[in-house]
């Protein structure tokens, strides 16, 4: 009779919870979401696609750049999928004709503003070559944009079958920021679409850059407008890798590297312990370009200065690759057993001559716990002495 009883309330707390399961419908499928979530939340779980510009994962939404609009119905206009938090009963149209059609405006006004030249512009033979000529000359480059096939605007200009030759050009204000080492800002690709401001102020939390100015003079700017080279900017590269389209790009690829001629490999930063995963852009055996493995601990796509743009040295002509022996004043090369020889050698000597604690060994944060464990028992068993320590407390 107990058990029979337990069984009862359990499946009647069942049928509670399973009655108290929301629903909306989106585009004529009916589907259960939980307290907190979008619109797109729910759409992105569903494998229902909708298209966004602005949205950043981990971010506050803000609804600024309006491509991912759905129509709800009683709704007095169209509201963006991003910001707009999921209701029972609601009724969503992701594709209706209403939809299409916002998104095909929006997407003409992006492009008929700055030097979007990725081949979606016009038809027109006359006005392609005058409007590439002007880009040419902003650009000091005949190429098309530097993040041609790896831009989501030119993705879904190619989508919705759009160009900016609806609307009038609107002319850049501000002229390509390339004095700092790292990224180059083409504000003539610039959206506004604000992921690079929350990916530093949200994700990073550096507050280096945020929006400047107003209407059509809006800019992204870094405190007092300064360039990044004289800002709080720690060039971690978060904008970079969070910006859409070619207004961030890193100066090292900038028109040297595309996605096409890279094969990515992934692997473990080796700067520090943290274990942030890589993603190394490889072309003909050399690396040209890193970036943040995304939705993976324990970076989640996010680097700092070193892991991002520090890579140069693996193929550096100054790389040591034998080991050196000074002889006669001179570095001449050796083979490792030679120069491990004569290290151990030289290590017994002074052991033995002068005691112990003349020795001292610092390892490296840049090496993994195993090669660590094995200094430290070297230290302590062979060399017999204490003097250990570690660059990361330095």
């Amino acid at each position: 009779m107990a058990q029979r009883g337990l069984k009862n309330l359990f499946e009647k707390e069942v049928d509670q919870t399973m009655s108290d399961k929301q629903t909306l419908t989106i585009n004529g499928n009916q589907i259960e979401f939980d307290n907190g979530e979008t619109i797109l939340d729910v759409c992105r779980r569903s494998s229902i696609d909708v298209p966004t510009l602005c949205h950043l994962k981990g971010a506050n939404p803000t609804g600024a750049c309006r491509i991912c609009v759905v129509e709800v119905e009683n709704a007095r206009s169209l509201l963006t999928a991003c910001s707009t938090p999921a209701a029972a009963n609601m009724v969503v149209e992701t594709e209706s004709p209403a939809v299409i059609t916002a998104r095909e405006e929006i997407l003409q006004l992006l492009l008929s503003s700055g030097n979007h030249n990725c081949a979606v512009r016009g038809s027109d033979d006359k006005d392609w070559t005058g409007f590439q000529m002007k880009v040419r000359e902003d650009d000091n480059s005949a190429e098309l944009c530097p993040v041609w096939g790896d831009c989501r605007l030119q993705d879904l200009a190619y989508h919705y079958q759009v160009n900016g030759e609806g609307f009038a050009a609107t002319e850049t204000r501000y002229p390509m920021e390339t004095v700092n080492p790292f990224i180059v800002r083409d504000f003539s690709r610039c959206i506004l679409c604000g992921r690079c401001v929350q990916a530093c102020n949200e994700v990073q939390v550096n507050n280096a850059i945020d929006f400047g100015y107003r209407g059509a003079a809006t800019k992204i700017i870094a405190a007092g407008d300064k360039p990044l080279k004289d800002s709080d900017c720690v060039f971690c590269g978060e904008c970079v890798q969070a910006c859409p389209v070619g207004a961030l790009v890193e100066k090292d690829v900038r028109y040297q590297v595309r996605q096409w001629d890279t094969e990515k490999v992934r692997t473990t930063c080796s700067y520090c312990g943290v274990g942030c995963q890589l993603n190394l852009h490889v072309r003909d055996n050399k690396v040209v370009k890193v970036t943040g493995v995304e939705d993976l601990p324990p970076n989640n796509g996010s680097l700092c200065v070193k892991g991002r743009f520090g890579y140069h040295f693996i193929d550096s002509p100054e790389r040591l690759t034998v080991p050196l022996i000074r002889k006669n004043g001179e570095l001449q090369e050796a083979s490792w057993d030679e120069a491990l020889d004569l290290v151990a050698a030289r290590f017994k000597e002074i052991r033995d001559n002068s005691g112990p604690d003349s020795l001292g060994v610092l390892t490296s944060a840049r090496i993994t716990n195993e090669e660590n464990y094995i200094a430290h028992k070297f230290t302590r068993a062979v060399l017999k002495t204490n003097n250990i320590d570690h660059c990361a407390r330095l």
